[in-house]
């Protein structure tokens, strides 16, 4: 099918929607809001999708993410790795005549198994629009963390941290939670997570937030940034070698902190724009359909 027909793309995730009129391959309208995939009812994906029709002038739809998951509308599966946009493309589902749910990605080994859905889109647009090299480390920072090993344009494998989340659990539950108050950003006391790190003993150095607030080590408000340091300087350690040069999917407050991480950890970060990652993946696999 030509890329140059219009056709609305569809990124739904766990918790919200984003919506693209694309036209020539470009973004002409765009929607957001929150019906992730948490917030259908039971049977209520064809209706939400007739809506959103209905206000793209009935154009055909591409989906990707937790759409196609055994929790969305229909499961689309995985493609193993190495995973080529070509493979996505041929493992297409189409619940009902017009729209399109495009494959996860998955490792499935004896030894690991890991999956992704919708990052697969961004990963391989990334490099089909010429954002990223076709043999490189691509991360896609998130609740989940995605680290992706690219070869001749290919996923040949990837690794999911559950980074985010570590986060957003320590400060919900954890004894250190309480302590880990003030905003989070790329400052010093995120940079001095980062270093602290360096020792490979993140257990200890967590609990340690808690043994500095009671002894008047650290000042109140500071933890949360260090705390993000040290749980972001893990992740990116144990992905970097010395010198190695990481494609960062992201942008705002995560493409600082990453970018900042990744440095401090002997890398380094080149940003590219998500968004524009996903258009090309996107656009590039409508265009591979019948």
């Amino acid at each position: 099918m030509s890329a140059a027909a219009p056709f609305i793309a569809v990124d739904w995730g766990t918790t919200n929607r984003r919506a693209y009129r694309i036209e020539n391959g470009e973004v002409v309208a765009t929607e957001r809001d929150d019906r992730g995939i948490l917030a259908v009812p039971a049977g209520g994906f064809p209706a939400l999708v007739a809506e959103l029709r209905v206000r793209f002038d009935g154009l055909p739809v591409v989906m990707a993410g937790m759409v196609g998951s055994n929790r969305g509308w229909h499961d689309a599966g995985y493609v193993a790795c190495a995973a080529t946009i070509e493979a996505l493309a041929a493992g297409v589902v189409t619940p009902e005549e017009g729209v399109a749910i495009v494959p996860g990605v998955c490792v499935d080994t004896k030894s690991r198994a890991d999956v992704m859905r919708g990052e697969e889109v961004q990963l391989l647009g990334a490099v089909a629009a010429g954002l990223a090299p076709a043999d490189a480390l691509l991360c896609q920072p998130g609740t989940h963390n995605k680290w992706a090993v690219m070869k001749h344009g290919a996923i040949a494998g990837f690794t999911t941290a559950m980074t985010g989340e570590m986060f957003a659990l320590l400060k919900a539950h954890a004894l250190i939670g309480s302590e880990m108050a003030g905003e989070v950003d790329a400052g010093a006391d995120f940079r001095q997570g980062v270093e602290a790190c360096a020792d490979t003993d993140l257990l200890a150095a967590l609990f340690g937030v808690r043994a500095a607030s009671v002894l008047g080590h650290r000042a109140p408000g500071a933890a949360a940034a260090y705390v993000s340091g040290l749980l972001i300087g893990s992740d990116c350690r144990a992905r970097i070698a010395p010198g190695q040069q990481v494609h960062l999917l992201a942008d705002g407050l995560l493409a600082d902190l990453y970018s900042a991480a990744i440095t401090i950890a002997g890398g380094e970060a080149v940003v590219v724009d998500s968004k524009a990652s996903f258009v090309a993946g996107i656009t590039r696999i409508r265009s591979l359909l019948p």
